[in-house]
């Protein structure tokens, strides 16, 4: 294998972050009956001021001190219930509130079984850096209670000397949502909201729509350059309800507020699409694997519609033999598209490698690692999946790549390797 710097950090699950989400009862109905949500709050609005203070101080004795600003969660969600039902708040005491709120809440821990897969982008705000660094942001796969992935977010700074720091999370996490009415998952796009007061590396956003129930997996975020000039982070990530998958592209351009915009065509019905930074020739490009074993170039007039492609790459050497994909969007260098790959080989053992593309035209192979640029070996073989090394997104920082990679879907990990090494062992 070629020159490598293997960076000492790791990022592993962690059951202890956790944050506060809302728990959906109200469609729950019985007929003509109260619905559980109007006879759950019927029974708060029954208790004496005595009983709803000692319950209130029971639920802050077990939950304040793990989540941030807990009461104003309870009435924000109180807020939510009381649009639903029509309530008159004003002759509702606000510990009565604060506890039909908490009736409304959970604890959710958000990565307890897994965290895996980033990507990697240029932060949105540079103020301040020094020659030879750069403010990074990443999206992780967080895999939580019930095989359930959101998509967690870690801010920090690379620098041309290999040298990795990582700002610290918060000690509170705060989920990003929608708002809206408490009623079933929506379908379709949905734009969701990063608290006021939290910050990126302390934001998890969740799946909301029925496409999304079961997961938000493996985000390939790309820094995307319009014609006219203007940028915006945009990621594409596979929707899983549980028994179908589809592509959906996250748009935003502050990190304030995010669009999750289900993509349509056929190539939108498979997963691991990795977006061009910016159009070439006139087009929108993505890096896709259409049939399950080989790459495609697809093209496309809109963002989010993605018909079929023209066959890009074939498993070729014994390491990839089983099957192929990206490691997330194409990077632009001087010589062309530097492309991440995956290959999967025998006793499916994952490894990345890397293709050069032609600038001017994608669907040119320039050139090819014959070995793996990074493999599962020794410890970094054992975990929730053995033998896999995966990235979604690496980014360029001067005359070398920056590579986050998960580590058999149990951990990510971190490596630099200069531009020229790799393209020397093409």
């Amino acid at each position: 294998m070629l020159d490598i710097y293997n960076h000492p950090m790791r990022l592993y699950a962690d059951p202890s972050r956790v944050v506060v989400r809302p728990f959906h009862i109200a469609w729950q109905r019985n007929g003509s009956a109260p619905s559980r949500t109007e006879r759950l709050v019927g029974e708060v609005l029954a208790m004496s001021a005595q009983e709803t203070r000692a319950q209130l101080e029971t639920v802050l004795k077990d939950f304040e001190a793990r989540h941030w600003q807990t009461r104003r969660v309870f009435m924000t969600r109180y807020d939510e219930i009381e649009t639903v039902l029509g309530l008159d708040g004003s002759t509702i005491s606000d510990e009565k509130r604060q506890l039909i709120g908490a009736y409304f809440c959970h604890e959710y821990s958000y990565a307890a079984a897994a965290l895996m897969n980033p990507s990697a982008v240029p932060h949105f705000d540079q103020t301040g850096m020094p020659d030879g660094s750069l403010r990074i942001l990443m999206s992780l796969r967080a895999v939580g209670e019930g095989h359930i992935s959101s998509v967690a977010f870690r801010e920090g700074i690379i620098t041309d000397e290999n040298e990795l720091v990582l700002a610290p999370e918060p000690p509170f996490a705060t989920a990003a949502d929608a708002i809206g009415e408490e009623d079933e998952a929506p379908e379709g796009e949905v734009t969701v909201f990063r608290h006021r007061d939290s910050t990126l590396s302390g934001t998890v956003i969740f799946p909301i729509t029925q496409a999304q129930s079961k997961g938000l997996e493996d985000m390939r975020l790309v820094h995307f350059t319009h014609d006219d000039g203007t940028s915006e982070w945009l990621g594409t990530y596979t929707a899983y309800n549980g028994s179908m998958i589809q592509s959906e592209l996250l748009r935003t351009r502050d990190f304030r507020a995010f669009d999750l915009v289900p993509m349509t065509g056929s190539a939108a019905r498979n997963k691991g699409m990795g977006l061009f930074p910016r159009k070439v020739n006139g087009q929108y490009m993505m890096i896709g694997r259409q049939d399950g074993e080989n790459l495609f170039l697809i093209k496309s007039d809109t963002l989010t519609h993605w018909d079929e492609g023209e066959l890009l790459l074939k498993p070729v050497y014994p390491w990839e033999l089983v099957q192929i994909g990206n490691c997330g969007p194409p990077i632009e260098i001087d010589q062309g598209w530097l492309l991440l790959t995956h290959g999967v080989g025998a006793m499916r053992k994952y490894a990345i490698g890397a293709v050069l593309l032609d600038k001017d035209d994608p669907s040119r192979v320039i050139g090819r690692t014959r070995e793996p640029i990074l493999a599962a070996a020794n410890e970094d073989r054992e975990g929730y999946v053995p033998n896999v090394v995966y990235s979604c997104g690496a980014l360029r920082h001067g005359d070398r790549i920056f590579i986050p990679y998960g580590v058999a879907d149990s951990s990510v990990a971190f490596a630099f390797v200069t531009i020229e090494a790799l393209l020397a062992a093409m």
